[in-house]
C-alpha cells in the first residue's frame, strides 16, 4: 500500500487515495505507531464523491473515525491538485460533517496554504464539572465535531495530559470530546494546546483553532469579522468567525515524504 505523509501545522496523518478497507481499524493503529509504524496523529483516506470533488473520511491513531480535521483537510486540498487529480483551485470536500468549501493558494504550481469555509461553529453555555479532583469550566463548542474549551492563565502549565483524556471520556460528552486550552493573548491572538479525542496531545487541531475563537467571542474576548491568530504548537492559524458563526480557517500543508508498507 502506498502513501504520503503530510501535516498541517505538525498535526500528522498518512494519505491514501482510493477506497477505505475493512480493517481500516487495525491499520490506522498499526501505521500510526510512531515506533513500530509510519507514525502519524492517524489516516485519511481520498475517495470519489457523488456530491463534492472528493470525499474524506479520516480515521485517528486510535482507530476510530473522526468526523472531520481541519489540518486535514488542507492537505486533501493539496493533495489532490498536487497530485494531478485536479485543476480546480476552488473544491468541494464532502466529510461526515457535511460538505467544506476550499481556496488553494497556489505557488510554482504547488499548493502553499488553503483557507476552508469550515461551516459553523456553535459556542453553547459554560459548564463546569469535576474532572481530575478540580472543578473545571468549559465552553462545549460543535464544529462539526465536538469540542470543550477551557481558558487558562499559563498555557505552559495547563494540565494538558491529565485533564484532556478525563475530559474525553467524561460522562458529560457521551460521544467523547476534543479538549482544547486556550491563553488569551490580546483581542486578535490566542495561544492554544490541544488533546484530541482518539490521537491525545497533537501539535496542532484545526477544528479546535476554530472553537477556541468561537468561544473568545462568546466571551467577549475577540470580535467577529476580525482575523485572530491562534498559536498552536505547530504554528499559526488565522481563524475569522463571520456575523452568522460561518468560520474561514486559513493555514499551510506540507507534503513530508511517500511511502509504501506491507503492512496491511
Amino acid at each position: 500500500m502506498k502513501f504520503t505523509k503530510m501535516h498541517g501545522l505538525g498535526n500528522d496523518y498518512l494519505y491514501v487515495y482510493g477506497e477505505v478497507p475493512q480493517n481500516i481499524e487495525e491499520l490506522s493503529r498499526k501505521l500510526s505507531d510512531r515506533h513500530f509504524g509510519a507514525g502519524s496523529d492517524g489516516m485519511i483516506y481520498i475517495c470519489p464523491s457523488k456530491i463534492a470533488d472528493f470525499k474524506m473520511r479520516v480515521f485517528n491513531a486510535d482507530g476510530s473515525e473522526a468526523k472531520m480535521c481541519g489540518n486535514g483537510i488542507r492537505c486533501v486540498g493539496k493533495y489532490v491538485y498536487d497530485k494531478g487529480y485536479t485543476d480546480k483551485k476552488h473544491l468541494k470536500i464532502e466529510t461526515l460533517s457535511g460538505i467544506k468549501y476550499l481556496d488553494l493558494q497556489v505557488s510554482s504550481e504547488k499548493v502553499k496554504s488553503v483557507a476552508v469555509n469550515m461551516g459553523t461553529a456553535i459556542p453553547e453555555e459554560e459548564k463546569t464539572m469535576t474532572v481530575c479532583g478540580r472543578e473545571i469550566t468549559c465552553i462545549p463548542v460543535s464544529v462539526g465535531n465536538p469540542h470543550a474549551v477551557i481558558f487558562v492563565d499559563d498555557i505552559e502549565k495547563a494540565p494538558v495530559s491529565e485533564v484532556g483524556p478525563a475530559l474525553e471520556h467524561h460522562g458529560d460528552f457521551p460521544e467523547g470530546v476534543n479538549v482544547e486550552f486556550v491563553q488569551v493573548i490580546s483581542e486578535k491572538e490566542l495561544r492554544m494546546r490541544v488533546w484530541e479525542r482518539g490521537s491525545g496531545i497533537t501539535m496542532a487541531c484545526g477544528t479546535g483553532a476554530c472553537a477556541v475563537v468561537s468561544a473568545a467571542i462568546s466571551k467577549g474576548v475577540c470580535e467577529r469579522e476580525t482575523p485572530v491568530s491562534v498559536h498552536l504548537d505547530g504554528g499559526i492559524l488565522k481563524i475569522q468567525v463571520d456575523f452568522d458563526n460561518t468560520v474561514t480557517m486559513t493555514g499551510p500543508a506540507k507534503t513530508v515524504y511517500e511511502g509504501d508498507t506491507d503492512i496491511c
